[in-house]
């Protein structure tokens, strides 16, 4: 899975992470960085983008999860238009008839250092972040295959045929 997920997005930034708690002998085998949580106990993706915040030096963090392998090769360029034309949001996330894909983002550098503080309020829930970064969602009904989210052997086999 990372290793189509890596592929379709190595493409379309400058400088690829990893965020991994484990495993990072495999992960090792891209040639990026690996960041690892700051918080104990795996608290949820807001967790690795905290991390993050420290390693971004770009005015973008563009963020996708691994179990996704089909991601849209222009991804990253459709949230940064959306982005653009809404100078307010700080975040800008896909979104299919099916549902929100919050975990596939574009974020402004500068709302990064919301996060610990959102995070230190107990909360967890990456749209209630995104909500006070005034996020906009942006369609991409036209792929929504390339959200499908691969786990299982089983999802392997239904995405395969």
């Amino acid at each position: 899975m990372a290793t189509h997920c890596v592929e379709r997005m190595a493409p379309q930034v400058k400088e690829l992470y990893i965020s991994c708690n484990r495993s990072q002998a495999f992960y090792n085998q891209f040639d990026c960085a690996l960041i690892s949580d700051e918080r104990a106990d795996f608290q949820g993706p807001l967790a690795g983008v905290e991390a993050m915040a420290g390693h971004c030096k770009t005015e973008f963090l563009f963020l996708a999860p691994c179990d996704t392998p089909q991601l849209p090769l222009d991804l990253a360029q459709r949230l940064l238009t959306a982005l653009q034309h809404k100078p307010g949001a700080n975040i800008s996330y896909a979104r299919t008839v099916q549902r929100e894909h919050y975990l596939c983002a574009l974020m402004r550098g500068s709302c990064l250092a919301t996060v610990s503080d959102f995070l230190d309020t107990g909360e967890r829930a990456v749209r209630l972040w995104y909500g006070q970064q005034g996020a906009v969602s942006v369609d991409f009904s036209d792929t929504a295959e390339a959200f499908i989210n691969i786990n299982t052997m089983t999802d392997v086999m239904v995405t395969a045929e």
